[in-house]
């Protein structure tokens, strides 16, 4: 039996991908292990999964000045440390990393041991942990088009992202009657982030009874952001967040707002849902949302609504402007060939250890 390494942490986007892997990696008769920090989110994710969970020591590498700038490379040598012993224990025949710093020492183990190592970037241009990581890669997928010339001749193969299979089958039924909304009229779907947009929220609620007399909404809100004062009105549903019935709620929704966050965008080709991209500005992140909703734009999959312009006359046109070439938006979606990254994946993982 073959055996891989799955590897990446941090945030969720780091591991949601790998998590949709999982069946595709068994039904192909892989082993899988999975390498992550000690404490991080991909802890408590990947033990969900039944997969067998090991962790090393992680330090972020930073750009601007911290304290931790000079503890944390010792964490970073340790963990290569206690990475190249999982290596020797493990013997995996690939590594698949996702990203995230405590994949990096995971990337450099493998290349110790001639491992192949086949990287996954989300992002427009790389971040900071792949591009330590991509000279010891095999080979290396990415999201866009435009990623292709940010990577090294004979390494890139455009896959897109590996989607969750259970986003591709909600039930309309069931997303509508989950936020108590009836199937009379469309309904719009905002997403602000795992921990909100305030200026999201602010925008959709400034609006919010003109946006009732045509639509209905499904407002995720983030954390501590319900509007107690909005409670059971007509046709709004807000939640913090959810969980099993995201694929319900996406199910139901004919328009979908969102940031532009890289796995959550390509969730939303997937599904084939025209959409408004909100990204984070240069202020709040280092740009990645801003080329993700530009590609997507330009793909023509999505209308951009930069947040300097956000307001709540400016997202009422923008929502009429979609609608409005609806067909356009599902059209263009539904010729892009960045919507089977599992598959793509899988396959690359096959040919690699064959």
């Amino acid at each position: 039996m073959k055996r891989i390494v799955l590897t990446g942490g941090g945030t969720a986007g780091h591991v949601t991908p790998n998590i949709a892997l999982l069946p595709g990696l068994k039904k192909a008769g892989y082993e899988i292990f999975y390498i992550g920090s000690y404490n991080g989110i991909e802890k408590k994710l990947i033990e969900e999964q039944g997969i067998p969970y090991y962790g090393i020591s992680s330090g972020k590498l930073r750009r601007y000045l911290d304290i931790k700038n000079f503890t944390d490379p010792f964490r970073v040598l340790k963990g290569c440390q206690e990475a190249r012993k999982l290596m020797k224990q493990l013997q995996p025949d690939i590594v698949f990393s996702k990203g995230g710093f405590v994949s990096v020492p995971v990337v450099f183990a493998a290349r110790h041991f001639h491992i192949p190592v086949i990287i996954h970037e989300s992002d427009m241009t790389p971040g900071l942990a792949n591009k330590l990581s991509i000279p010891s890669a095999t080979r290396v997928c990415c999201n866009f088009p435009e990623t292709v010339k940010h990577l090294p001749e004979g390494k890139a193969v455009l896959s897109g992202s590996p989607i969750r299979e259970e986003l591709m089958h909600g039930s309309k039924a069931a997303g509508l009657a989950f936020a108590g909304l009836s199937d009379k009229k469309p309904v719009i779907c905002i997403i602000g982030g795992s921990q909100g947009s305030a200026a999201i929220n602010q925008a959709v609620r400034s609006v919010l009874p003109t946006l009732l007399s045509d639509y209905q909404i499904i407002h995720l809100c983030g954390k501590g952001n319900v509007d107690v004062s909005l409670l059971h009105t007509p046709g709004y549903a807000q939640f913090e967040y959810v969980r099993d019935e995201l694929k319900d709620v996406f199910a139901a929704a004919d328009l979908i707002i969102s940031r532009a966050g890289a796995n959550a965008i390509c969730e939303i080709l997937a599904l084939r849902k025209p959409n408004i991209l909100i990204p984070l500005p240069l202020s709040a992140s280092r740009g990645d949302q801003l080329l993700n909703a530009a590609s997507y734009e330009k793909q023509g999959f999505s209308k951009v609504l930069q947040e300097e312009a956000l307001s709540g006359t400016a997202l009422l046109q923008a929502v009429k402007e979609v609608f409005a070439a609806y067909d356009s938006y599902v059209h263009a979606m539904e010729q892009s060939h960045q919507t089977d990254g599992i598959r793509i994946i899988t396959d690359l993982i096959i040919e690699l250890t064959t």
